[in-house]
């Protein structure tokens, strides 16, 4: 395993304690995920790696790997025999003079056949092991985005209860207007079944939250949400590395590290084929006893196969196509990762300039606005139909600033579901 190999590997080992993600700071070691309060992201991932049967299965395909390992390393085992010669009936209703033989045997592999074997097995295991690195960064990554998907949800909820509730304090107002002769009664219908349609909304919402907890739960290998919420800095934000950067650590990634050990178990096949024709040697020795003198003699032999009509050449072949496909699939596997984490990394960086929007110009433009029309509706100054438009405004900006910060983070826990660092580090080995 080369250096660069073993720092990848490391690297991914690493990540579960270092996930930036929405992690608050300052929280201590987690031991246990809390199953009641408050869930924080550290918790739910640490809870995720040691709970989630995906990283069992893992183990247990490198536990398997090893035990081929083992037995690729074993020597053949020795062969026992008996032979009887020259069986027949004696005039005295006897065995008579038969030649019994006891012999043993060891066959003796040449040309390297047992190291090829071995090398063949250790690639398997080795890729076993970043098979295992690459489901545990795939979990991480997992439960981060349904982590964010459970947190979004919640302040989504939130954003929609807050702005009914602002709605909702028009409606006295609105009533002594009709009550003074200022204004239709059926403002104030309109005005109930806005608030109406946001609660409507608020419902839709807590669907989703419970399919995006329930969805949290089994990550973490719970068979109920027993949390009684998500909690993290939602608003929290960094400055993706560039996208060169990110297609460098890329190259780390244990999905693409993976194919090193690939190639060398593929290569040992190859290797373990071309062997097979070559002779193996198998040695004897017996003990004869003849009956008719009782006298013992020891017996020598060499046996050796004469490979002549099967080379094995389809096997010889067939390892040589496995072999060169392999960069093939590597690259596949390769433009694969790069195609979602340039889509992330894009995402990322919209949602960005999306809230610096939002932020700078759309929503301060949007509540003065608001402001400025709630003021000047009770001196009538203002229709209904303008100040439930400017409540609209500014509750669809809120919307889409939340809606962005959810994007945000989305691709940010791919992204380092991918280079297993965080986001802003890549290319930093």
């Amino acid at each position: 395993m080369t250096i660069r190999a073993v720092w990848a590997l490391l690297a991914a080992c690493a990540v579960a304690s270092s996930w930036p993600v929405l992690a608050q700071q300052g929280q201590g070691q987690v031991h246990k995920a809390a199953t009641t309060g408050p869930l924080t992201l550290q918790q739910a991932l640490q809870r995720a790696v040691n709970a989630n049967p995906r990283l069992a299965v893992a183990e247990r395909n490198i536990g398997m790997a090893d035990g081929r390992r083992e037995q690729a390393n074993a020597l053949p085992n020795p062969t026992f025999g008996v032979e009887v010669d020259n069986f027949a009936q004696g005039t005295n209703g006897m065995v008579s003079k038969a030649e019994s033989t006891l012999m043993l045997s060891q066959l003796f592999e040449l040309g390297g056949k047992r190291n090829a074997r071995v090398q063949a097995a250790l690639g398997d295991y080795d890729s076993m092991r970043w098979e295992r690195e690459a489901s545990r960064l795939e979990l991480l990554s997992e439960t981060t985005i349904a982590f964010v998907q459970a947190l979004s949800e919640q302040r989504r909820i939130q954003i929609l209860e807050r702005q009914a509730g602002a709605l909702e304090k028009l409606i006295p107002l609105m009533q002594r207007r009709v009550e003074a002769g200022a204004s239709s009664p059926s403002e104030v219908s309109r005005t109930q079944a806005a608030v109406g349609l946001l609660r409507l909304e608020r419902e839709r919402g807590r669907t989703a939250l419970a399919l995006a907890r329930r969805e949290l739960a089994i990550l973490m290998n719970l068979d109920q949400p027993s949390f009684a919420a998500v909690t993290g800095d939602f608003g929290r934000l960094v400055r993706p590395a560039p996208l060169d950067g990110l297609i460098r650590a890329i190259e780390d990634n244990p999905q693409l590290m993976r194919w090193t050990a690939v190639r060398a178990r593929r290569d040992a096949e190859l290797l373990s084929a071309r062997l097979k024709p070559l002779p193996d040697v198998t040695v004897s020795v017996a003990l004869r006893n003849y009956a008719e003198t009782n006298e013992n003699a020891v017996r020598f032999g060499v046996s050796i196969p004469i490979n002549v009509i099967d080379r094995n050449r389809g096997a010889i072949r067939e390892a040589q196509e496995n072999v060169q496909k392999t960069e093939s699939e590597r690259a596949v596997n390769r433009l694969t990762l790069l195609a979602v984490i340039g889509k992330a990394h894009d995402s990322a960086n919209g949602a960005l300039q999306q809230l610096d929007l939002l932020r700078k110009t759309v929503l301060p433009a949007a509540r003065a606005s608001l402001k400025t029309i709630e003021e000047g509706y009770g001196q009538g100054r203002f229709t209904l139909l303008e100040i439930l438009d400017a409540y609209n405004t500014v509750a669809s900006a809120e919307l889409l600033e939340h809606d962005a910060l959810a994007s945000f983070h989305t691709a940010v826990a791919t992204i380092e579901g991918l280079i297993g660092s965080p986001v802003t580090q890549a290319g930093t080995r």
